[in-house]
């Protein structure tokens, strides 16, 4: 006789609703209803939702349209500093560079334009628990920018402090900034409006000042503020 089995369901992915108009939310409701895959764990109105509640609800995904987020800003930034699982999606937002940014902060999973369409906002959902990350593409570009930049006045500022520990000069400061921008002596010479005889001479008296025995050795020195014990495989400040 053949005994047939049926496959164990998945878990569902649980969906916490926070929406401001009540016929885009019921509209919601029921197209998540209708997915197989998605079940939903809670639904709100932004001005009842709290930290406590979202969490309560064990949803792997909280929803939010553009006038929820700007609400709940609050409760993200609960989420954000407990560390939660819990993957945020902001749907219906404006292409908003700042509006972004601080959402990126906040700890969201997904930033949709308000053109994004049904099939977009579920495809959000499933792809989000799955460990995606997703923003349109000018945003994208935007963030890697934003990094970088940030990236830069973050070691600009460190690089500073240690030349200055380091007895360097104004010009000895400016070549080391450049160096570890990754250029060679000729762009720097004529970003500096110098000969590079001139700057291959100042690179090599920061070398030996720092006891380096490459120009990236001896930014990496500057930066952590002292010189190289070659017995050793530490970085330490000369005493």
């Amino acid at each position: 006789m053949d005994i047939g089995f049926s496959e164990r369901p998945s878990r569902q992915i649980r969906v916490f609703l926070v929406v401001e108009n009540r016929l885009l939310r019921e509209a919601l409701v029921r197209l998540f209803r209708k997915q197989s895959d998605i079940s939903i764990a809670g639904q709100q109105q932004p001005r009842e939702i709290t930290a406590s509640g979202v969490t309560a609800s064990a949803c792997d995904v909280l929803l939010l349209d553009f006038l929820a987020a700007t609400c709940s800003k609050n409760v993200l930034a609960e989420l954000a500093a407990a560390r939660s699982p819990i993957n945020v999606i902001l749907f219906g937002m404006e292409e908003d560079s700042q509006c972004f940014l601080n959402a990126v902060r906040l700890g969201i999973s997904a930033y949709l334009f308000n053109d994004a369409s049904s099939e977009e906002v579920i495809s959000a959902v499933r792809r989000v628990v799955k460990g995606e990350a997703i923003c349109p593409p000018t945003l994208c570009r935007l963030l890697f920018r934003q990094i970088s930049e940030e990236f830069w006045r973050r070691s600009g500022a460190a690089d500073e402090a240690a030349c200055s520990k380091l007895g360097l000069t104004f010009r000895q400061r400016e070549l080391v900034a450049l160096v570890a921008k990754g250029m060679s002596n000729k762009e720097i010479a004529s970003a500096l409006n110098l000969s590079e005889y001139t700057v291959k001479n100042h690179v090599y008296r920061i070398m030996k000042q720092v006891e380096a025995d490459s120009r990236q050795e001896a930014v990496d020195l500057i930066r952590a503020g002292g010189h190289f014990d070659r017995e050793s495989v530490e970085l330490r400040p000369r005493s």
